[in-house]
């Protein structure tokens, strides 16, 4: 059985497995109606899973063990795997077993890494196909790089990946007599690889000294993503075979994925605690088996361990007293004691929310400054400030006394004034965050349809606003909250007007130098973005910017508000070298200040958004999972703000080629947004368009086309017919027909896309790229390649004008126009346009994605005719 065909088998396994077993045959025999021995085979599969495997029943120790009893009776199938010859056998690796591989021309070494008995489970394999995946994603100067990877002839797959010789993290502090500081230099450079990792949106799952090797130069390698997790993939409980046998290290492993709950990035920071504990205090926390976790979670106590630095009298690991620097004072002691208990704590809640805060409070710690963890008293972070500062304080003692006095006479007067101003701040913001969180979902039972129901009970409340002509200020206030609900339901011509009158009632209470003012002119110019009116949306936000500058403190809302807003509508135009800079400034002064967590999350997102459309593919994935994690504490998992975030991540993969993932996200997002907002809510309609997008690659047309449908009328309803959200729906279905070789509709559809594109935005935006792009391959597919080539050369200049000349846009576009050119029978130049999109995109993007393959089919054609047989071969 050759690799390909183990793919197509190992799908329908997957498939087919969990179906109740008088369906599996019916199933398969539809999926293979031209190759009903591939049925055959996956059904062989599936009767043989069925049946379990006293292998794996055993435990991974015993199993291991028997893989490598067998390693010296059975010979490899082979002795090379890719450029590498096999030298010897290193020892278990994840869930298979590791050999030391050799370069003969270049004498570099690696580990070769193979699951090496066919007869093992087929959910083992997939096991080794997704730590593949997983180390593919993840290029790290601290984490074993992948070089290489394939599969058997049989289907057992194998991969290369950099040999690291050094020895156990815990090991090497021990032997090297490592100082405290230095252990925890040590752990934070393995909580910044294993950050790097989460960034990917993977899991580690299986932290542990012996999978953090340290080189003789004090440099740590992270290994073993044996039983790694794509993030958006552990939702459900944690990994667990038919026969019930949970993959992890007990010693290590958190609560909830001893008990097989739901894990996540939390779980990880568990295991940093582990160790983390065990570097300070040279034992476990629990003594617990390592070699199965059956009845782990009995064995460990359901109440923390005792503290480090009760544990590190006993066990004297750390160095000698003597050294300087080298133990802790009783009061350092105990903000090791908070940060690793933290760190560990049995509910995931209460750990530390990311590895970024884990390492904050280990820079803390080493800087002498106040944890974050720790209970924030003022006698703490005063005891702090003093030791770091004790001369200054002694110095600005003497004038601090001589300040008081002359303070607090004011202070007095000041005080009644002060504390009116800000009751009646606190009621109006009340009222407007009440109102408006029944349509954000803060309040968990109400439900923001757009229903006659929900949109009578506003328009009553504009009527009842209209009869405030006596209070002008609170007819302002309604104005505005009214235009924003009405903006949220997808209204804009009643946001419109209503914002617009709020703008007015403002400017003639208050003049035009007022933070009222600048709030009413950024609403009115969010609501302009909304109607892809955008030189107007900038102008609004600029003025309001300028306004709330002159009269707020540059850290008040009212001017982050303003900044963030100004940062989307030139994202919205392209402008991304502008708006991230802006952007990253939105989330630095929230994270410093003190808004609640979900704006924290709602400026990530947008930050998250600005690298999306930069191509900047890891820092926008890092965003969205920080701020996916903020909202899924906040609100639980079926909030539509965790829906937005989902559909974030689902374009990324996308982008990547990973459309089953992309599929699977936008799912998840479909079912939080139809539930909340209805299914005729625009929403709904930009995730069926995220939906229908992933079909079309999945080849699933008809699938495909139902939900574009349905979406582009939601969608013209509510933003008239030139819009980019129509235009986005309308490019989908120009997709399905050019897929379907229908080229004259396909024309029809991307002609108007591009008009759209251009009403709004003119020439220079990345969309005009797309759209050109788009309207040539109509053109290639009539065989029409003079006006093909000139519209793929106007493509790849707008796009990498607009997004850059490594953009995986631009790389689809020149692979486009290297095609064109090799059926104009212009080698050279097509091969330059192959070869330069194939080198952007094989960086970037799933190996598998239809355009790397294209590509290299026509590299392969155009070397071969240019007779360079041997540059030919690389690609064939």
């Amino acid at each position: 059985m050759d690799a390909i065909r183990w793919e197509r088998v190992q799908r329908l396994f997957h498939a087919v497995a969990d179906l109740p077993h008088d369906e599996q045959s019916e199933f398969l025999a539809a999926e293979c109606l031209d190759d009903p021995s591939l049925a055959a085979d996956a059904l062989a599969l599936v009767v043989a899973d069925a049946r379990g495997n006293p292998v794996i029943d055993d435990g991974v120790a015993r199993a291991a063990g028997r893989v490598f009893a067998r390693a010296d009776a059975q010979p490899l199938p082979t002795e090379r795997f890719g450029q590498y010859r096999i030298t010897r056998v290193l020892g278990e690796g994840g869930m298979g077993v590791v050999y030391l591989g050799q370069r003969d021309d270049l004498g570099s070494l690696a580990a070769v890494k193979i699951l090496r008995d066919a007869w093992l489970s087929p959910a083992r394999r997939e096991r080794f196909a997704s730590e593949q995946r997983t180390l593919a994603q993840l290029n790290h100067p601290l984490i074993a790089q992948l070089y290489d990877a394939n599969t058997l002839p049989d289907g057992t797959p194998w991969f290369v990946m950099e040999y690291v010789e050094g020895i156990p993290l815990t090991d090497y502090c021990a032997a090297h007599s490592t100082s405290l500081p230095g252990r925890l230099r040590l752990f934070r450079d393995v909580c910044v690889a294993v950050q790097h990792a989460h960034r990917q949106l993977v899991i580690h799952r299986d932290l542990k000294p012996s999978n953090i090797l340290v080189r003789s130069d004090g440099t740590v390698k992270l290994l073993d993503f044996g039983i790694a997790k794509q993030l958006e993939s552990v939702d459900g409980v944690a990994d667990q075979t038919r026969t019930g046998m949970r993959l992890m290290t007990p010693a290590y492993a958190a609560p909830e994925q001893v008990r097989g709950g739901r894990v996540g990035t939390y779980t990880d920071v568990y295991a940093l605690g582990v160790i983390l504990y065990e570097l300070m205090t040279g034992r476990l926390p629990f003594a617990v088996p390592n070699e199965s976790s059956d009845g782990a979670d009995a064995l460990r106590p359901a109440r923390e361990p005792p503290r480090p630095s009760v544990v590190a009298r006993e066990t004297k690991v750390l160095p000698n007293a003597a050294i300087p620097g080298s133990t802790p004072s009783k009061s350092e002691w105990a903000d090791l004691d908070v940060l690793c208990l933290t760190a560990m704590h049995q509910d995931p809640q209460r750990r530390y929310s990311t590895v970024d805060a884990l390492i904050r409070d280990v820079d803390h710690y080493l800087s002498g400054e106040p944890l974050e963890a720790r209970p924030d008293s003022a006698r703490y972070r005063l005891g702090k400030f003093v030791r770091r500062n004790r001369e200054a304080v002694v110095a600005a003692s003497v004038g601090a006394i001589l300040i008081v006095a002359v303070v607090a006479f004011y202070t007095a007067r000041l005080a009644g004034a002060r504390n009116d101003a800000l009751s009646e701040a606190a009621r109006v913001e009340r009222i407007q965050r009440f109102t408006l969180g029944l349509f954000e979902g803060q309040d968990k039972d109400a439900g923001p349809a757009d229903t006659m129901r929900v949109v009578a009970l506003v328009d009553r409340g504009v009527d009842n606003a209209r009869s405030l002509d006596a209070e002008p200020a609170v007819q302002a206030d309604l104005y505005l909250t009214l235009g924003g609900i009405y903006q949220k339901l997808g209204r804009l011509d009643r946001a419109d007007s209503l914002t617009r009158l709020a703008l007015e009632r403002r400017r003639a209470l208050f003049g035009p130098s007022r933070p009222e003012v600048a709030e009413a002119l950024v609403a009115l110019g969010s609501v302009r973005i909304d109607q892809a009116k955008l030189d107007e949306a900038e102008g609004l936000i600029r003025q309001g910017l300028s306004v709330a500058r002159q009269t707020l403190p540059s850290t008040d809302p009212g001017v982050v508000k303003a900044t963030a807003a100004l940062g989307r509508v030139l994202q919205e135009r392209g402008d991304y070298a502008q708006a991230i800079p802006l952007l990253d400034d939105v989330v630095r002064l929230n994270e410093a200040g003190h808004v609640p967590p979900t704006e924290i999350g709602a400026s990530l997102s947008a930050l998250a958004d600005a690298h999306y459309y930069a191509g900047h593919y890891p820092a926008s994935d890092s965003l969205n999972t920080r701020a996916l994690s903020i909202y899924r504490a906040a609100y639980g998992d079926r909030h539509p703000l965790v829906a937005h975030v989902l559909m974030n991540l689902s374009a990324s993969q996308f982008d990547r080629g990973n459309y089953p993932q992309a599929e699977q996200l936008a799912r998840q997002a479909l079912v939080i947004n139809t539930a909340f907002y209805g299914a005729a809510h625009f929403t709904t309609a930009q995730n069926l368009t995220m939906l229908a997008r992933a079909l079309v690659f999945e080849n699933r047309f008809d699938e495909a086309t139902g939900l574009l449908h349905q979406a582009l009328a939601i969608r013209e309803r509510v933003y008239g017919p030139v819009n980019p959200n129509v235009a986005s729906t309308v490019n989908e279905l120009g997709n399905i027909a050019y897929q379907r070789d229908h080229y004259d509709e396909a024309e029809r559809d991307f002609r108007r896309m591009l008009d759209i594109y251009r009403a709004i935005y003119g020439e220079k935006h990345y969309l005009i790229g797309v759209a050109t792009s788009n309207l040539a391959s109509t053109y290639l597919g009539r065989k029409d390649y003079p006006r093909a080539e000139q519209a793929f050369r106007d493509a790849v200049r707008v796009l990498s004008a607009t997004q850059g000349p490594e953009h995986l846009n631009t790389a689809i576009a020149r692979i486009k126009l290297g095609r064109t050119l090799l059926r104009e029978r212009k080698f050279a130049a097509a091969r330059d346009e192959t070869l330069a999109g194939y080198q952007i995109l094989v960086k970037q993007a799933n190996p598998s994605i239809s355009f790397i393959t294209a590509a290299k089919k026509d590299l392969v054609a155009e070397y071969d005719t240019l007779g360079l047989a041997a540059e030919a071969r690389k690609y064939r």
